[in-house]
């Protein structure tokens, strides 16, 4: 499994760009997604940039990650990283809906 890491471009470099998450640095190959302005949020997997995403979407991810982490490390207390969940119904995707 691969999971993707939400990204933001410090210093683009052509077919690279120097990007940070969580205060660490990385030289991501940005070959699918082309050259992107310094601030740009993206999906990254394996050190490859494989979308620009938005920045409220880049949060969304990181909790979802850091939500993860605490319940691996036993933590329950989480609902708080899905505010955007909490006190909804659940939607089929429209394909799925008869």
């Amino acid at each position: 499994m691969c999971v993707g890491i939400p990204m933001q471009v410090i210093t683009p470099r052509g077919t690279s760009a120097l990007c940070a998450y969580r205060g660490d640095e990385t030289l991501i190959d940005m070959m699918l997604v082309g050259e992107q302005p310094a601030g740009t949020w993206l999906l990254v997997f394996l050190d490859a940039a494989r979308e620009v995403i938005s920045a409220e979407k880049a949060g969304q991810i990181a909790d979802a990650l850091e939500a993860m982490r605490l319940a691996m490390q036993g933590e329950n207390n989480i609902d708080h990283l899905f505010a955007d969940l909490v006190d909804r119904e659940p939607e089929l995707p429209e394909f799925l809906r008869t």
